[in-house]
């Protein structure tokens, strides 16, 4: 019983891995699917914006906040049998995925790509791809449980949706 209660105690308290964020400084990925950019923010202000690549159609790249659950390292590519390090691979160097429409963070991620020419366009099939040197770069940043909105916004800035959000400083 007593375990239980820990438990329930940890999930509720800030220190909890998968719990809520962002607090204060903690790292934020926003995607935005309408111009194909992803903003990196970290300790209240956009550290880097990427180009990226995200679904062939609208609905393919979900809309959502969700949450970074598995890490990997040349990530192998169940789909066609690839292993991870193969230049045939088109997940690239590094999976960072997240726990898109009741995922484990094996479906949907942010990773490399071995086809750096798609980058900016509407091609995966529902993932969002960078050049494996940017999502190198992220993969050292991004900790385990932080959070990534995805989003199809036209109107508002990336500053806007972070403070919307708490990970931007307002004012």
């Amino acid at each position: 019983m007593k375990g239980l209660l820990f438990i329930c105690l940890l999930m509720f308290s800030p220190i909890w891995p998968l719990g809520q964020n962002p607090l204060p400084g903690d790292p934020f990925l926003i995607v935005n699917k309408k111009t194909n950019k992803m903003a990196y923010i970290e300790n209240g202000d956009i550290q880097k914006v990427y180009t990226v690549a995200t679904g062939k159609t609208e609905h393919l790249t979900p809309v959502g906040t969700f949450t970074v659950t598995v890490k990997a390292i040349n990530p192998y590519y169940r789909k066609k049998n690839i292993p991870g390090g193969s230049p045939q691979n088109p997940l690239g160097s590094r999976w960072i995925g997240f726990d898109a429409l009741g995922t484990d963070g094996r479906i949907y991620g942010i990773h490399g790509t071995n086809a750096p020419s798609s980058i900016g366009q509407y091609i995966t099939n529902g993932c969002v791809r960078l050049r494996n040197d940017e999502v190198e770069e992220l993969f050292e940043r991004i900790p385990l449980g932080t959070k990534v909105l995805i989003v199809n916004e036209k109107d508002r800035s990336f500053e806007e949706l972070g403070a919307k959000f708490g990970a931007i400083k307002k004012g």
